[in-house]
């Protein structure tokens, strides 16, 4: 069983045997909860001796409030529909860093828990820096050909209810809240991601993660 350190290493390795002349956009899929900001954030540490990182995520790109809840606030469909500004992601930050970008780019333009603009300062990548994006829903065909590499960090739907009881309690109230949401809107959004969009076999990497101190590399 290879540990955790393994596993990134090896992901570090395929990763820089991409070559582009620009920055390389990296996308970290999976569902929510699985655990792609906490492994985005160690792969940023263990690049960062190697290459310049960015690091951004969805999160900074969220619509507003009610575009989102549009459909209702327990809506699957809104939640993969409706969530986020592919627009604005792209505009300001994965065609800048793409080919023939200008490498000016922000690493956000909106903060979910306000509900209002947050627009991340201009920023200029060096022409080798690494962008490490983390997110759900990353590669649906509006993004799919944005990215120059790619890991979908998998986990099973009970995994990720019982870690979002723990991680968003403060967000949505307590453990019961939290069950409901994610049994009503973002599990059955997942799903529906998964059959329209089939990310582990468009993903270049395939990482499970339910046990995270010994996740394994089990697609290529």
């Amino acid at each position: 069983m290879s540990s955790r350190r393994d596993v990134l290493e090896r992901l570090a390795a395929l990763l820089l045997e991409v070559r582009r002349d620009h920055p390389l956009r990296v996308a970290i899929d999976g569902p929510d909860a699985a655990g792609k900001t906490v492994l985005a954030d160690e792969f940023a540490d263990l690049l960062s001796g190697e290459r310049p990182v960015i690091s951004a995520g969805i999160d900074g790109f969220h619509n507003p409030r009610e575009l989102r809840y549009r459909r209702g606030p327990d809506s699957p469909e809104g939640y993969f529909f409706d969530s986020f500004d592919y627009e604005a992601l792209r505009t300001v930050l994965l065609d800048p860093l793409g080919p023939g970008g200008s490498r000016r780019y922000q690493r956000a333009v909106f903060d979910f828990r306000s509900d209002g603009e947050h627009t991340a300062p201009a920023e200029e990548a060096p022409p080798d820096a690494v962008l490490l994006f983390d997110g759900v829903f990353l590669l649906r065909p509006e993004l799919r050909s944005c990215w120059d590499f790619s890991v979908f960090v998998d986990v099973d739907f009970e995994e990720t209810l019982r870690r979002a009881e723990t991680r968003d309690r403060d967000l949505f109230g307590d453990a019961e809240a939290v069950r409901e949401r994610y049994q009503t809107r973002y599990i059955p959004g997942q799903q529906l991601y998964f059959d329209r969009c089939t990310p582990r076999e468009i993903a270049d990497v395939v990482v499970w993660n339910t046990n995270p101190s010994a996740p394994e590399i089990v697609a290529r």
